[in-house]
């Protein structure tokens, strides 16, 4: 099974950018879709953007606009750009990624999250 590990989360002012990474390691026949969610306090966790292995993305439309998902299949890797933060942001960012193990099961891996705080 694969391991996600994300970093790039901190403190940053409204209207400043972050950059979240996740690498993904271990055994795995092929990672499909990959992506973020975020999880405010007190709520459940959502569904921020996901890209496809052939780089067709989808966003909430909460951050439309805003943020911008990448990956780099030869580093088995996912990115999330953040422009124009804005407090409501602020919250635990987990990337996921939608595979196939070598058993050819379909399962979903979890990065341990990120810490990204908005201050206004």
């Amino acid at each position: 099974q694969v391991r996600l590990v994300e970093s790039g989360g901190g403190l940053v002012q409204a209207g400043g950018s972050l950059r979240l990474s996740c690498k993904a390691s271990g055994v795995m026949f092929s990672i499909d879709d990959m992506g973020w969610y975020y999880q405010a306090s007190g709520t459940q966790r959502e569904l921020v953007a996901s890209i496809t292995s052939g780089g067709s993305t989808n966003y909430a439309d909460s951050v439309k606009g805003r943020f911008a998902i990448s990956r780099d299949n030869a580093k088995s890797a996912v990115y999330l750009q953040m422009n124009s933060l804005l407090p409501e942001d602020t919250a635990v960012y987990y990337c996921y990624a939608d595979g196939r193990t070598v058993r050819r099961e379909d399962v979903r891996s979890w990065g341990q999250g990120t810490q990204v705080t908005v201050s206004s």
